[in-house]
């Protein structure tokens, strides 16, 4: 059914003989995310980036973009989140003492759907200072291999479109936690972390991220800034991927698919 999340379009389908057809697909529009915060007495606002991403669970998506970047600490700097004369803008207020590091900002604003470093100005400015994972306990092997059900049963816009990305968060025994969907798998993953900053329960070590794509650099540095300490891919992962998975104790598993899966980092768990 249609929703904020998909749109109904005309198309032509072609079979034995042309036909007019309706067809259910993704929605896209930008979201401006603006972050205000007191500094020495006057209000400070700016636009922190403008993200082309699928409505809904905006509010995680501010909130978790600005934790996974390093923006804020945590979701005790968060003040409000709310819409801000427009659904496609997003403004987060912070708390008395909370600010962002004007430093930090230096990159371009525009990221697009596929790509969530995009945007950034300098090779420094990509990675994230992060610590080393707390240690977890392994996770069994029959858990990893149902992930993909999990997931793709928990993904009602993919099942409407075949065009948004789903992450699934679950714990070491295969509960299903939180689930969000996307156009972009980065603002998908930081849905799914925004709704754990918001509430105040970051980080989250022990559980397992599931995500239907690639593995890409940006989302393992997401993932380790929640203190997700299992990262799994439908597809496989970038080198820098299994770089940074493995400077930082994460298992990184991918091509988890048809019950089988490779581990590139952190087999030991």
């Amino acid at each position: 059914m249609p929703s904020e999340k998909t749109a109904t379009v005309a198309i032509t389908r072609i079979g034995a003989a042309p036909e007019s057809a309706e067809d259910v697909v993704a929605v896209e529009e930008p979201l401006e995310i603006s972050a205000a915060w007191q500094s020495e007495g006057v209000l400070r606002e700016k636009t922190i980036s403008v993200t082309m991403r699928t409505p809904g669970d905006d509010y995680d998506l501010a909130a978790g973009f600005l934790f996974t970047e390093g923006l804020i600490a945590s979701g005790e700097d968060l003040e409000s989140v709310r819409h801000w004369g427009s659904p496609n803008k997003v403004r987060v207020a912070l708390t008395p003492g909370a600010r962002i590091d004007a430093s930090k900002l230096e990159r371009h604003f525009y990221t697009t759907s596929s790509c969530g470093i995009c945007g950034k100005t300098s090779i420094e400015a990509v990675r994230l200072t992060l610590g080393a994972l707390a240690a977890a306990e392994p996770v069994d092997a029959s858990v990893i291999r149902r992930l993909p059900a999990i997931l793709e049963e928990a993904q009602t816009a993919f099942r409407a479109t075949g065009g948004v990305h789903g992450a699934a968060l679950v714990d070491r025994t295969g509960r299903l936690l939180c689930v969000r969907e996307d156009i972009g798998r980065h603002n998908a993953v930081d849905k799914v972390i925004g709704s754990y900053v918001r509430e105040r329960a970051t980080p989250l070590p022990g559980t397992i991220l599931m995500v239907s794509s690639r593995g890409g650099f940006e989302i393992v540095q997401k993932a380790a800034a929640a203190g997700i300490s299992t990262v799994a891919f439908i597809g496989g992962p970038s080198s820098l991927a299994v770089d940074l998975a493995r400077d930082l104790g994460m298992t990184l598993v991918g091509f988890v698919r048809e019950g089988r899966f490779n581990v590139y980092t952190g087999v030991v768990r």
